[in-house]
């Protein structure tokens, strides 16, 4: 991809992530539809992919390049419902990286030896080294949706009672904040997804996972009862969103009822996050060049 195309993708990627990225406290669930594909209809399904085949292209590039520069990581971290196409995001999306600079992590229910520690332990010995990009499938958000829902996984915490008050969740936020200010000041750029799923749709996924054979295993009876919590959990992440979004570390809420555009979004977001980052490939000074110069003449 010469510079010309890949300076027009990285302009389309930041057009189309743009409506769903949240900086500031302003953000309100309601006012993203799930179901919404801004101005592209069902017809335009096929271009959409073909655009996606285009991102991954340049987003394997600019990877290259962030590998080989060497100075920032990237951390993306990735929060749903059940159902909503995290996997299947981070699958279409980073199918171009390679992998030597890619690490993926699924958090899922802590350990005994995670609840040794503070909560944000387990994700904090997984951040991706300078050059790479980390993912997380889950991540220390869970400390302020499903156990803000699950009072009884809080009580499991083994927290002194005294720091257990009636405002834990707004001290979770101010930690996260202060944390992330942290990491991005230390050169990890760091993006956040709510993939932004429909009760509707999720009911019709949890559907097809157990009539059709080759998906039974996605599904868990455990999913299903979640559903019931439903409003809560709407609170709890809208809240979560309000209270970490930042210029440094947005949010993008991604429409997630139809998957073909939640996977063009994601995409061009990344994108945009690493042209943020001028990625450049190292120069190389006078001695590498004569030394190159004489292998050259070797071989």
């Amino acid at each position: 991809m010469n510079n010309k195309e890949m300076k027009q993708v990285i302009k389309k990627a930041r057009e189309l992530a743009k409506p769903f990225r949240v900086t500031d406290d302003s953000f309100s669930l309601k006012d993203i539809d799930p179901g919404d594909t801004l101005d592209l209809t069902s017809e335009d399904k096929p271009r959409a992919k073909e655009a996606l085949a285009t991102g991954i292209e340049a987003l394997a590039e600019l990877q290259d390049m962030l590998y080989a520069q060497d100075n920032w990581a990237v951390l993306l971290i990735f929060q749903a419902m059940d159902a909503a196409g995290k996997d299947g995001a981070i699958k279409h999306v980073m199918s171009g990286v390679n992998p030597q600079g890619c690490q993926v992590f699924s958090f899922k229910a802590p350990t005994s030896e995670d609840l040794d520690h503070d909560y944000l332990w387990r994700c904090m010995r997984c951040l991706p080294e300078r050059g790479r990009i980390g993912i997380f499938n889950r991540s220390y958000y869970e400390e302020t949706l499903v156990v803000r829902v699950h009072r009884e996984f809080l009580e499991k915490q083994k927290l002194p009672p005294v720091l257990v008050t009636k405002d834990i969740w707004q001290e979770r936020f101010q930690d996260i904040r202060r944390c992330e200010r942290y990491l991005t000041r230390n050169g990890i750029a760091i993006r956040k997804f709510f993939l932004h799923v429909s009760k509707k749709e999720q009911k019709k996924r949890f559907l097809e996972r157990i009539e059709e054979p080759e998906k039974n295993w996605k599904f868990s009876a455990n999913d299903a009862k979640e559903r019931a919590y439903w409003d809560d959990y709407m609170k709890a992440y809208e809240d979560m969103i309000r209270n970490t979004a930042t210029k440094a570390a947005p949010w993008y809420v991604v429409p997630a009822d139809n998957k073909w555009f939640t996977r063009a979004v994601v995409a061009a977001a990344v994108i945009d996050a690493l042209a943020s980052l001028d990625l450049t490939y190292p120069k190389v000074g006078a001695a590498k060049l004569k030394e190159l110069a004489a292998a050259k003449r070797t071989l």
